[in-house]
């Protein structure tokens, strides 16, 4: 008796064992929207990216490979720790496959790490350094947002193809800052330009009056804002207030803005201002749509992160599916494989993770010229992606 029971239970254990896998594909493929949810940020990102992630997961049917998809969320509070605790804790036991978003370089940094570690999927679609794919490349990690070379190098191509022109900078005394002063700097130069000089502030500065009379007294034709956020926003509030760029002699580029930040400075105070992305809600008929229902849902115009959060998860699940499995390299292989639909526009994903499509340089339209609410740019030229991105680097494959 007592080997017919061993046998018994030996058979019931072979029987669970080999369910096993096929219980585990069944099980839902989790995607974690990682986020800023009550920050600076959550205009640009905040719930508003967790919508896109679930607009996309419905525009592609809710499964994939008979799994059914889902969404999960948590607000990073803009520090490093509380976010890789949170991806740590998703990856180790709450079986996410997939992480999104990473508002803050520092923030998607460390993600990115553990990502790598754990081998899940990781996709960046607010964090704009390019370090992401010239330093810190990973095969199961994609970057998204328009990045740090592709705003201010781009922006700068751009803004000097009229010809060789004198700018000031009022930048960010913090790494992504100095990047973007250093990328404008050097294809100004190059082409023919200079920079008179340069004006640092600390994050969340009080007041910017100083550094941006010396930006007026300087002369410049151009006057970058190499800032970001709160910073940014204030910083074209003070120059609205002494009226620089309203006589035509000066104007404001703004490297990294978001359209909800024109949307709270409104035109009277934004007109003008130069504005590199790539996206626009009312760039296509795949746009506008798109957009038409963001806003029912949150009475706002997606901005570009939103964008490219609905344009990566519906990449990511085409990957899946083409790969047949949810494990990152593969799918990191599926997703450089295949073409990327970005809104009508082409793109396709570099073998080390860059997000490659053309951007367009925009300006702000003045109060006169806009015929609805939202209706903020007007295009002045596109700037092909072989301009605006950096080529791959040799640390990481070129």
């Amino acid at each position: 008796m007592k080997g017919k029971h061993l046998s018994t239970v030996a058979c019931a254990l072979g029987a669970l064992l080999a369910a096993a896998p096929a219980l585990a594909q069944t099980a839902p493929l989790k995607i974690g929207v990682l986020t800023d949810e009550s920050g600076p940020y959550a205009d640009s990102a905040g719930p508003g990216s967790i919508l896109a992630a679930e607009m996309a997961v419905a525009d592609f049917g809710g499964t994939v490979k008979g799994r059914k998809i889902e969404i999960v969320d948590a607000d990073t509070q803009n520090k490093p720790d509380v976010a890789a605790g949170i991806a740590r804790r998703w990856f180790d036991t709450e079986g996410v496959s997939a992480v999104i978003d990473l508002p803050v370089t520092p923030i998607a940094a460390a993600v990115q790490q553990i990502a790598k570690e754990k081998n899940r999927t990781v996709m960046i679609t607010a964090s704009a350094t390019s370090d992401f794919t010239s330093k810190w490349c990973s095969p199961v990690s994609t970057h998204w947002a328009d990045d740090s070379h592709a705003l201010a190098a781009g922006t700068a191509s751009a803004i000097m193809a009229g010809g060789p022109k004198s700018w000031f900078f009022v930048t960010v005394d913090i790494a992504f800052g100095a990047a973007l002063q250093r990328d404008a700097a050097e294809v100004i130069e190059k082409t023919g330009g200079k920079v008179l000089g340069t004006a640092k502030h600390p994050v969340n500065a009080p007041d910017f009056s100083s550094l941006l009379l010396q930006a007026q007294s300087s002369g410049a034709q151009e006057i970058g804002l190499a800032s970001v956020g709160g910073d940014l926003v204030n910083e074209i509030k003070q120059a609205h207030e002494f009226g620089i760029g309203k006589d035509g002699k000066q104007s404001l580029i703004a490297f990294l803005v978001y359209i909800q930040d024109i949307n709270a400075l409104g035109l009277s105070t934004a007109q003008g201002l130069n504005v590199t992305s790539g996206f626009y809600w009312d760039q296509s008929d795949k746009a506008r749509a798109f957009a038409k229902r963001f806003f029912e849902k949150r009475k706002m115009m997606p901005s570009k992160d939103h964008a490219e959060i609905y344009t990566a998860v519906l990449h990511y699940l085409q990957a899946v599916e083409k790969a047949g499995t949810d494990e990152a390299v593969a799918v990191g292989k599926a997703m450089r494989a295949a073409p990327v639909d970005y809104f009508g526009r082409p793109a396709s994903v570099r073998s080390d993770g860059r997000v490659l499509y053309d951007l367009t340089l925009y300006k702000v339209k003045s109060p006169d010229r806009s015929k609805a609410p939202w209706d903020y740019y007007e295009k002045v030229r596109d700037i092909p992606a072989t301009e605006a991105f950096l080529p791959t680097s040799p640390a990481c494959g070129g």
